[in-house]
């Protein structure tokens, strides 16, 4: 089939029978109709939506090489440095639609899956190695546009570099037991962001494994037997869009996912019990630059979105003449800039790789990284040290249909705004740094590729080798 619409997305997501808990409750219905996910759901119809547009279709898809239909671009291998260029233009038409809020939209796991399946050289004539069945899977969803979270960190039972779980009921998803039917799977893996409403989960290990019963790589329907995803606590706080612009829009759920003697049939299994190759596959295959390729991308549009949020609130209270002001913007602006000179540099020294990928420089996708992971938190610091007391006397939209509208009027207009207009504003800006929602960007921004200290071992690493 070719690339979905958004209505054709939210009919396949209702249609699963995912067991998803939230508040000690377990969540029945449509899921595009419940307050936790209605909002992301509307959000990514849109971007499915956005394949078909006359105006953008070149650069959201592509014709399958198999079937001939017009399929999502994220799917895309670059086999040349226009194909990198076509990825980008498309990331960045998906997460303008967002202001790149959304981490998990589908080009990011799509991306994941097209590295992945293009690396199957590294499974030939492996032990317990399937590359027939990865690359097969990834036709398979690339043909049917299908939706993805991933999993692969363990639960935070104990940090210690040296600690080994010997507890008798797994605490860490593991290998029990292997069937005619396929691999049984027991315990739990954290934060799958958009659990439970996506067609597939997919699992990996991600390096570092000493037991052959946490090497696993698999892809499985988000409603198979035994899955069940638990979330947070919901930063969605109202439908408003005046009060809650962003969280009521792209508010991603994280979960925990919790597999309860899981059968992962056979032919969805991709490495099992193969220690070596769990512990390298990811490092060296096409995982890593890609990735780190999609996510400059989005990250370019969400540094765009707060600096033309900065200078909103200069010229709406009118402090454009502090120097300090121009201080603070000059470092959003370096940032801005840096991430696009960092993206042109990783394209224009992009080469074929051992998989015949087009890949982008890595030391320039890795700098852009470690730059953003700082930055990220002193955008966020620049916008609430600009907005000032100006993010705390915020009225809500209820307020400006009252009697007390005329002293709002009086009282809270600006330069250039009138009062309902500034704290529109204002309240973007609360949400986009201040409110559940934005203060959880910050942190997920911060820890997006793991801990900042080790990604920056692993630039020095591979700078200087």
């Amino acid at each position: 089939m070719p690339a979905i619409t958004g209505n054709e997305y939210i009919q396949r997501i209702d249609r699963l029978n995912t067991t998803i808990w939230h508040n000690g409750e377990k969540i029945s219905g449509r899921k595009s109709e419940h307050a936790l996910f209605k909002g992301v759901i509307k959000a990514q119809a849109a971007l499915y939506d956005l394949q078909h547009d006359k105006d953008k279709s070149s650069v959201m898809t592509f014709k399958s090489p198999d079937s001939g239909n017009r399929i999502g671009t994220s799917y895309l291998m670059p086999a040349s440095k226009e194909d990198l260029k076509k990825r980008s233009n498309m990331i960045q038409e998906w997460a303008k639609l967002s202001s790149g809020m959304l981490g998990r939209s589908p080009d990011y796991m799509n991306t994941v899956l097209m590295s992945l399946a293009a690396s199957t050289d590294l499974l030939n004539d492996k032990e317990n190695c399937f590359p027939e069945n990865l690359f097969t899977f990834y036709k398979y969803a690339r043909e049917n546009d299908l939706s993805f979270t991933h999993t692969f960190v363990n639960p935070q039972v104990n940090r210690s570099p040296f600690y080994m779980e010997d507890e008798e009921e797994p605490i860490a998803a593991k290998i029990i037991a292997e069937t005619n039917d396929g691999l049984i799977i027991k315990g739990a893996k954290l934060l799958a962001t958009q659990g439970g409403i996506t067609d597939e989960l997919l699992v990996f290990s991600p390096g570092g494994v000493n037991d052959k019963k946490h090497a696993f790589a698999f892809s499985i329907p988000s409603d198979t037997d035994g899955l069940s995803f638990i979330s947070r606590e919901s930063f969605y706080l109202g439908d408003s869009q005046y009060n809650y612009p962003l969280s009521s829009r792209f508010e991603e759920m994280d979960t925990i996912v919790v597999f309860d003697s899981v059968v992962i049939p056979w032919e969805r299994v991709f490495f099992y019990k193969n220690i070596p190759t769990a512990n390298s596959f990811q490092s060296k295959s096409a995982f890593r630059p890609f990735t780190l390729h999609q996510v400059l991308n989005r990250r370019i549009i969400k540094t765009g979105f707060f600096l033309e949020l900065a200078k909103d609130i200069i010229q709406t209270i009118d402090i454009g003449d502090y120097a300090h002001v121009h201080e603070k913007m000059a470092e959003i602006i370096v940032t801005y800039e840096s991430l696009k000179a960092l993206l042109l540099k990783a394209e224009t020294n992009a080469a074929i790789d051992d998989f015949g990928l087009m890949r982008p420089e890595m030391a320039s996708l890795q700098s852009a990284n470690s730059l953003f992971s700082k930055m990220y938190p002193r955008i966020i610091e620049i916008i609430q040290l600009l907005g000032a007391s100006g993010l705390v006397t915020i009225p809500r939209e209820a307020d400006f249909t009252s009697e007390i509208r005329p002293a709002l009027d009086q009282y809270l207009q600006s330069a250039k705004l009138d009062a309902k207009e500034r704290v529109k504003l204002f309240r973007l800006a609360w949400d986009a740094t201040m409110s559940p929602f934005g203060t959880r960007q910050t942190q997920y921004e911060r820890f997006f590729f793991g801990n900042p200290s080790t990604f920056s071992t692993g630039l020095y690493r591979s700078y200087f080798s």
